[in-house]
């Protein structure tokens, strides 16, 4: 009886129980629902993605946000992925309504067997509420929430989805959230090209993303990671076998840089302080994707023409010495003088790579000139034997920063004579020793064909810009040698002096007056006074020479000094500062002084890009734009560029070539370029710079084995500037070299040994398999033999003679006198100008 009495008091006390833990689940759930957050665009949610910046043609040149993410489908997502979490993190996720009782039971009796709160019952539902709307603190009424929330969210989606934004959402380690990001930052690689071992490394994050990560704790990391291995063998998910290959596996994680398509980060940092000035610090979120104009083939070879021109430039004045000297004997406990790797890894720790450049530490010299005994090789069936070229046995072994360790031969030293000024160098090297000795921390570059060779930062910089004249379209921008290490854009924010690339503005200018290609202007010494000065102004031609009555053509290509002085004097100066608006310069930024015709005028390569456009559309003035479209993270295009064309049939010609030609897009015809210069005169001119490349200071060019290109090269005062503009009526290209500093480049750096070898070989790659392209000859010119001395019609007698095209209206009259521009005399009222070339 007494045993019935305590089981009914037994029932009692637990339908009490039972009642009161219900009413205060009602009651909780009661108080609680209300103030829950709605989860209505949970469906539709909008993951915080980076700003991502593509070129034209769809590579990846940079991203830009705080968390690193690639939203995917679950369809996109690997089954084996998709395993590995569920068997880590909630393996009975398909057959729970959102909360898992079995864990929460067992989550309830640690509780009680220990008096503290444990892991358990975190289902990926509750995990995915807990990410949208709940901070991680661990408190009953956080997880009570969490626990409605997850019942709440599985009522409005289905298991898929919210496996979907569980994977695209949960953060693991290294700024990386989902899986995807993770793929790429831990491995460098799509998630189809995951390995199992990898993908139960990525799954085993979730729990402790610091503690487990693979890069920074190992040996936790590969514990982690067998434990998710373990649970996928149990559920059947794997084999055995995939079981024993996945756990013996190493660990292959390191931390990966986003995959660039094309390295441009000069144009990167341009399209992101515009996106961030239009939509404010919601652009690093909200996925935005930015197309520019900027062409993949063309950047990189922008990119390899800078560096290559640079550094050379750097070679030919000589080597400024090593990065540091270490006592190899003394700080590296006696092993060191063995040249052991182990040893001396220390010694570069701290040493990081410049661009191409990798520092490393000289362990051995080899100071013997002889050569190494010529070897013989067969070649082909008729057993010919060719001998394989000696070489030289003076050399260097040096330990790279991975521990390597590499020869430098001789070909890789030679260049280093000792740098004495910008005008001097030392003696030939003899030795390896001369330059270089144990111990010595120094640059080291690699090319394929040539191997290691001993380097240096380069002082120099220089910028390269190269456009479509038709649309303004920037194909091409590099601003500087490295942007890690110098984030100045000199293509847009530095103004230098343009030098003789100004020239053809002022030459232009006086055809349009009343001057012809064929018009006579004194070449001699010419003098000006200013009372402000204490010395006259003489300005000279770069030779020093003088060449008495010179055509206007010849002056030009041949960038005579004095002639184009002359001719700026008789135009006037306002009316040439009027005249430059015609390419797009703001007149109230130029010098109003004689100095204009020299080139004083400061102008970034950007503002040059533009005027010379002017001479490859035939006259017509189109504007630089790089951002093509900006599209939002659900597709839609919020920016579409609308530029002005010089050539609109040739814009919907290339629409029609590309299978554009619906009836949508020709709907919208692109809008008309404003004509700036009469289509003869523009003619003119064009013909007169590509006899720069021709027979002018521009002559390097013509390695390149075309007849359509067309440039001018400008030098400043002191060799301080050197620039080239070319083109073709395709692309225009502008090249800089200069010092930050402003200091001379070197008495024989011109701009044609300077800037334009390396925009030969940027346009060498760029219009490699392009048909040459000449702008089509308008009405209204005539081609007359004329006598090369004297500007006149060529009679019967004349020997010297050369043919010139002239406007119409202008055609110099048979037997009149040589047309000869009034020469310049006495003072000037202008300011003196420092002299420019």
């Amino acid at each position: 009886m007494r045993f019935l009495n305590i089981f009914k008091l037994f029932l009692i006390v637990s339908l009490v129980m039972s009642l009161l833990i219900a009413a205060t689940v009602v009651g909780g759930y009661f108080y609680l629902n209300p103030k829950l957050p709605s989860i209505e665009g949970l469906s539709n949610v909008q993951l915080q993605v980076p700003l991502r910046i593509y070129s034209s043609d769809g590579a990846l040149m940079g991203e830009f946000g705080e968390k690193r993410r690639t939203p995917k489908k679950l369809d996109e997502i690997p089954a084996l992925m998709q395993q590995a979490f569920l068997s880590a993190e909630d393996d009975r996720f398909f057959e729970h309504p959102g909360v898992d009782y079995q864990g929460i039971l067992r989550a309830a009796m640690h509780l009680v067997m220990t008096g503290e709160r444990g892991q358990g019952g975190s289902t990926i539902t509750m995990q995915l509420a807990r990410n949208f709307y709940l901070s991680s603190e661990k408190t009953y009424l956080r997880k009570l929430n969490e626990i409605l929330l997850a019942l709440k969210i599985e009522r409005e989606l289905n298991k898929e989805k919210i496996l979907e934004l569980y994977l695209n959402k949960i953060y693991l380690g290294n700024r990386s959230y989902g899986v995807a990001a993770a793929a790429q930052i831990y491995y460098g690689v799509d998630l189809d090209d995951l390995t199992l071992a990898q993908i139960a490394m990525i799954a085993g994050l979730p729990k402790a993303p610091s503690t487990y990560n693979p890069i920074i704790n190992p040996e936790r990391a590969i514990i982690r990671r067998n434990y998710v291995l373990g649970r996928m063998l149990q559920l059947g998910y794997i084999n055995n076998e995939q079981f024993a290959q996945a756990k013996a596996a190493p660990v292959t994680a390191r931390r990966h840089r986003s995959m660039l398509g094309v390295y441009a980060p000069y144009v990167n940092e341009m399209a992101r302080s515009e996106i961030v000035r239009q939509f404010g610090d919601q652009a690093y979120v909200r996925g935005l994707k930015v197309y520019t104009t900027i062409n993949k083939r063309l950047q990189q070879a922008a990119n390899d023409s800078i560096w290559n021109g640079l550094v050379a430039y750097d070679r030919r004045h000589g080597y400024r010495g090593v990065i540091r000297h270490v006592d190899m004997d003394g700080g590296s406990g006696g092993a060191a003088s063995t040249g052991e790797p182990a040893d001396l890894s220390e010694v570069l720790k701290d040493d990081e790579n410049y661009g191409r450049f990798v520092p490393a530490l000289i362990l051995s010299v080899n100071d013997d000139s002889s050569a190494v005994p010529p070897a013989t090789e067969t070649r082909g069936g008729a057993g010919a034997e060719a001998a394989v070229v000696a070489e030289d046995k003076r050399s260097a072994i040096a330990l790279l920063k991975d521990g390597n360790q590499v020869r430098i031969p001789w070909s890789g030293i030679k260049w280093a004579r000792k740098y004495i000024s910008v005008n001097r160098v030392g003696d030939e090297l003899k030795t390896v020793s001369e330059v270089i000795k144990p111990g010595d921390v120094v640059w080291l570059a690699h090319e394929p064909a040539s191997g290691w060779s001993l380097a240096q930062i380069p002082e120099i910089q220089g910028a390269l810009v190269s456009v479509d004249p038709n649309t303004g379209a920037i194909q091409a921008l590099t601003g500087g040698f490295d942007f890690a290490h110098s984030k100045f854009n000199r293509v847009v924010q530095a103004k230098r002096q343009a030098g003789s690339g100004f020239k053809p503005i002022i030459y232009a200018a006086a055809l349009e007056k009343s001057y012809t290609p064929a018009t006579l202007i004194n070449d001699a010494p010419v003098v000006f006074e200013d009372k402000a000065l204490e010395a006259a102004w003489r300005p000279e031609n770069y030779s020093g020479k003088t060449f008495g009555p010179t055509r206007l053509r010849e002056a030009l290509y041949k960038s005579r000094n004095l002639v184009s002085i002359r001719i700026l004097r008789s135009i006037g100066i306002r009316y040439a500062t009027e005249f430059a608006k015609n390419f797009g310069l703001d007149p109230a930024e130029l010098p109003h002084d004689l100095s204009l015709a020299l080139g004083s005028a400061e102008v970034s390569p950007l503002q040059m890009s533009r005027v010379y456009s002017v001479f490859a559309t035939g006259g017509y003035l189109t504007k630089p734009y790089l951002i093509q479209r900006i599209v939002d993270a659900d597709g839609s295009v919020l920016f579409e560029a609308d530029p002005v064309v010089a050539c609109v049939s040739c814009v919907i010609r290339q629409q029609k070539w590309s299978g554009q030609d619906s009836e949508d897009s020709l709907v919208k015809l692109p809008k008309q370029a404003e004509r700036t210069l009469e289509p003869r005169l523009a003619f003119q001119m064009n013909s007169i710079l590509q006899d720069v490349i021709l027979r002018g200071t521009g002559r390097r060019a013509l390695a390149l084995g075309r007849k359509d290109l067309a440039g001018k090269t400008g030098t400043t005062n002191d060799q301080r500037d050197a620039w080239f503009n070319g083109y073709n009526p395709d692309l225009v290209t502008t090249t800089w070299l200069g010092f930050d500093q402003l200091k001379p480049l070197g008495n024989r750096e011109t701009a044609s040994r300077a800037a334009l070898p390396v925009w030969i070989d940027f346009m060498r790659v760029a219009l490699a398999g392009k048909p040459e392209r000449q702008l089509p000859r308008p009405e209204g010119l005539v081609t007359i033999k004329i006598n090369a001395e004297t500007g006149q019609i060529a009679t019967d007698t004349d020997t010297n003679t050369v043919f010139e095209i002239f406007r119409k209206e202008r055609v110099p009259a048979m037997n009149s006198a040589p047309q000869m521009e009034v020469p310049a005399s006495g003072n000037d009222a202008a300011a003196i100008p420092e002299q420019l070339f």
